[in-house]
């Protein structure tokens, strides 16, 4: 079974979204593909189980956390 989903964030300004897919880009090679437009980012997760799509989900969502939090404390 195939497993696909989205995840799409979307960011004040274009370069919020910029800063935080720039962070997270080379974490996320080889696991799911990602996409910035604008002021928005859509990550796109495909897996064959549904264990490790929900990983992979959290993982990409605690990293934006941990991202969004520094960005709130630096600009």
């Amino acid at each position: 079974m195939k497993i696909k989903g989205n995840i799409c964030l979307n960011y004040k300004d274009q370069k919020s979204a910029k800063l935080v897919y720039d962070s997270l880009e080379i974490d996320n090679k080889n696991y799911l593909n990602s996409e910035l437009n604008k002021n928005k980012i859509i990550y796109e997760i495909t897996s064959d189980s549904l264990g490790r799509f929900l990983s992979t989900a959290d993982d990409l969502i605690a990293s934006e956390i941990v991202v969004e939090k520094i960005l709130e404390n630096t600009l």
